[in-house]
Formats: structure tokens, sequence, C-alpha cells
């Protein structure tokens, strides 16, 4: 199945969008403090434009974003826009080493979450 087309899934913008909605629903639900959520939406806009922006420079000539800085609005918290972002812009899709170094940076995210989680869940049954 293409991912270009019209009515292909797009799993990179379906992940982003998750992460980004489920940190959202947990905040306004008291589960999460709300401010995990305004750092993810924040970093992820400023990931998503960074992108664009490197992207049209890229397509111009001109000069481009460092990938460091890619790399870390990512560990910033921006790697749910910067997915959705590497998905609308086809950027930095294939770039191996980049890619590595950048799901490596989502899986310590999602790791440190399910840790936090276990935390909070482990001191919330101990009548915390």
């Amino acid at each position: 199945m293409s991912t270009r087309g019209p009515r292909a899934v797009k799993w990179r913008t379906a992940v982003g969008s998750l992460w980004l909605a489920g940190v959202a629903v947990l905040a306004v639900g008291g589960l999460i403090p709300i401010w995990p959520a305004v750092i993810y939406v924040a970093a992820s806009g400023a990931a998503f434009l960074t992108y664009a922006v490197d992207k049209a420079r890229a397509g111009a000539g001109g000069r481009r974003v460092p990938e460091k800085v890619l790399q870390v609005l990512a560990l910033a918290g921006g790697w749910p826009g910067a997915l959705i972002a590497q998905e609308r812009y086809r950027h930095k899709t294939r770039k191996v080493r980049f890619q590595v170094i950048f799901w490596l940076i989502v899986a310590a995210h999602i790791a440190a979450a399910a840790a936090w989680w276990y935390v909070q869940s482990g001191s919330t049954m101990r009548g915390r």
C-alpha cells in the first residue's frame, strides 16, 4: 500500500497526533499535570515550523537548519510535531543516521512517560 495516496494511512501523523491528543486529554482530565501538555504542544509547534522552514530552504538552496537543532527540538518534547512534519513535508525521512537518533529520542520520551505513570500509579495504590 502506498503511503502517498489520498486514502493512505499517514502513520507518522497518526502517532504524533495521538500522542498530543492523549497528553492533552490526560492533562485536562487531571490525570497528569498540565505542564507536560503545554510543553509537548509548544515544542511540537516549534518543531513543525522549523521543519517547514528547513524544507523550504532546502528547495530554495538557502541556508539549512542544522540537524542538531531539529534533534534538540524533538528532545525538548517536539517529537510529535517533528513526526507530523516529517510526513507532511517528506523531510528527513530517508536519512538513516538522523532517523536512528530521532527514534531513540522518541523511545526515551515514551520510556520516561511510562516510568512516570508507573511510579504515579504505584504511589496511588499505596495511598499516597
